[in-house]
């Protein structure tokens, strides 16, 4: 070996110890006590995105999660809300995480619809996380106004067929899950029916109970209350089976239209460079939350929702199918976001 090549090793391995000094010394330690696996972690707060606006759906049950999280894992734990794009925005932030620390929640849009609906996205849904849970599948109500004629599922399917177009629906946006419920109906029944976007679903539910839409599917909290005042009637339900709080309202399924069922629905995520075993850790004191936390559970079944729970992999599945159920629809209905 020449004098300068042993030079270089020297060099070389120099610089290797100091990496490793800088390491140990505080720069990158969340990197460093992942890789040793979930005992060491987490070593500071934990941070989790909420990809929408405070007060909403996910934010409400993302803080009562947070709450019991930090009590399981011995840090703080924090929410931040970073909307826009449809979810888009925030989860993003997750995707481009590196600090170890910062993880956030899964919904349809941005990691299953969002993707086929605009032709660039900042980041790839498939790849770019690691599921850590399944929290909630929040099943939605077909519900019309009292001074609708359709008493039943086959009646606004049978007025649809023969009114081809004319029977509208709202939503609180295009390619949410309210809209993609209505295309599955149309799509399922092989009829033609007009999708009516609002800037926010307060809007579209004014309509619905104004009679100015045939129908619209809302999610359980915010139809809950107007079904109960009768300002609104449930004709059925998305979920597989009925449902506790409004047990007399069939399943779509029950209603006659066969294999139905869709569903908002809320997970956590991680950046894909997440060790599995702080995937698992998250995962089991999440499952925790969900089987102790009484007000969680009351929030999610008091609203209709179903609680979920299970493993990672259960997740990724789940979230699998749904991106093989709404393909088909989307590319039917040709909806685009761009």
């Amino acid at each position: 070996m020449t004098h300068i090549s042993r030079r270089r090793t020297f060099q070389l391995a120099a610089r290797a110890a100091a990496a490793a000094a800088l390491l140990g010394s505080g720069f990158g330690a969340a990197g460093t006590a992942m890789a040793q696996g979930s005992d060491a972690w987490p070593t500071r707060t934990v941070k989790l995105i909420v990809p929408y606006a405070a007060g909403g759906y996910a934010d409400t049950r993302a803080r009562l999660i947070a709450e019991q999280l930090g009590k399981v894992l011995g840090q703080p734990v924090i929410i931040d809300n970073r909307g826009g794009a449809g979810g888009v925005t925030g989860t993003d932030v997750i995707a481009k995480a590196t600090d170890g620390h910062t993880f956030g929640f899964g919904s349809p849009a941005p990691l299953v619809t969002n993707p086929m609906l605009m032709k660039k996205m900042p980041y790839d849904a498939k790849t770019a996380f690691k599921p850590i849970i399944l929290i909630e599948q929040a099943p939605l109500f077909l519900t019309t106004a009292p001074n609708q004629p359709f008493k039943s599922v086959q009646e606004l399917v049978a007025y649809a067929k023969s009114n081809p177009g004319k029977l509208t629906y709202g939503s609180s946006g295009v390619g949410g899950a309210h809209h993609l419920s209505g295309e599955l109906l149309a799509y399922q029944t092989h009829t033609e029916m007009t999708h009516v976007p609002y800037k926010g679903g307060s809007l579209a539910a004014t309509d619905l109970m104004g009679g100015h839409l045939a129908f619209m599917f809302e999610m359980g909290y915010s139809a809950l209350p107007s079904i109960k005042a009768k300002k609104i009637n449930a004709l059925a339900v998305s979920s597989k089976k009925r449902l506790a709080v409004l047990p007399d309202v069939p399943t779509l399924d029950e209603a006659g239209i066969k294999g139905f069922e869709s569903y908002n629905w809320l997970g956590m995520i991680a950046p894909a460079s997440t060790p599995d075993a702080v995937v698992a850790k998250l995962n089991q004191a999440v499952n925790e939350a969900l089987r102790n936390d009484k007000a969680l559970r009351q929030m999610i079944e008091g609203s209709g929702g179903l609680i979920a729970g299970g493993t990672p992999e259960a997740y990724g599945k789940f979230i699998e199918a749904e991106r093989a159920k709404w393909g088909p629809v989307i590319k039917n209905a040709n909806i685009s976001l761009d």
